[in-house]
């Protein structure tokens, strides 16, 4: 990144490498402070207007920060150094930088700019989806039903800590969690990505549908996977202090998926 006092972010995302574009955002990859970085870009719909554009993205954009920082929150504050905040002082406007130790885990987050609504976050190096590590699991000769269980109860055990914490993720799928290698013990950190249909909940019935969400993408992702999916909610279960009453929401949720299935 050039230290030019006249670059300003969409100058910085032109050299960047676009990795996808959705519907709603575009993805990047770039190096920022020195660190392998994600950039989110919410651009604008030219089919809204503008002005209600600009709101909702802007409240978007602050929902998927609060919703990370949130999940990240266990862990002690720790600015990002004072001399790197220097070099990119001509980027500060309209801009929050934050940076979490990490409680539940979630990529870091660097910078915030809500002018182009980019949230700048940590790349998560040597990684892989959790849905490419279960269909490669099950594709294995050698038998990997216990290391799927216990991965199955992490993800449950997470889940739970999120959903205590009122974060409710909005697009829970195998997809939008990542397996880490550490290299401190050689097991792989679970990781949640993609906060960016998130907000914050306290109700049930909203945790109760973000596991719904789950299940559904969970089985048709992964055939024949229901006793793994279980092992899943029983460790959310036995993990959140308020699961009655979400285990309860999902039920109903469920009910109500199948009676929409009926009648078509």
């Amino acid at each position: 990144m050039a230290q030019k006092d006249s670059m300003a972010v969409p100058e910085f995302l032109s050299k960047a490498e676009l990795l996808k574009q959705g519907a709603e955002a575009r993805v990047y990859r770039a190096h920022f402070l020195g660190k392998p970085t994600i950039v989110k870009e919410r651009f604008p719909k030219r089919y809204r207007h503008p002005a209600l554009d600009e709101k909702l993205t802007h409240r978007r954009t602050v929902q998927e920060v609060r919703s990370v920082l949130r999940c990240r929150k266990a862990g002690k504050f720790s600015s990002i150094p004072r001399r790197a905040v220097e070099t990119f002082k001509h980027m500060l406007k309209h801009t929050l930088y934050l940076h979490f130790s990490s409680g539940i885990p979630a990529p870091v987050v660097y910078f915030v700019d809500y002018t182009s609504h980019c949230i700048f976050m940590e790349e998560i190096i040597g990684s892989s989806t959790v849905r490419d590590h279960i269909m490669s699991a099950r594709q294995s000769d050698s038998c990997k039903e216990l290391e799927l269980e216990r991965l199955a109860e992490r993800m449950g055990h997470i889940l739970a800590k999120m959903h205590d914490e009122d974060v409710i993720h909005g697009d829970l799928t195998t997809s939008n969690m990542l397996l880490r290698c550490s290299l401190e013990n050689g097991e792989s950190d679970l990781v949640l990505i993609d906060f960016g249909l998130s907000y914050i909940s306290a109700l049930p019935e909203d945790k109760g549908v973000d596991l719904y969400v789950l299940e559904k993408a969970f089985l048709s992702t992964h055939p024949n996977t229901e006793a793994l999916f279980e092992k899943l909610l029983k460790s959310y279960t036995a993990a959140s202090k308020k699961s009655s009453a979400v285990i309860k929401k999902l039920d109903e949720v469920r009910l109500r998926g199948r009676k929409r299935s009926m009648v078509g």
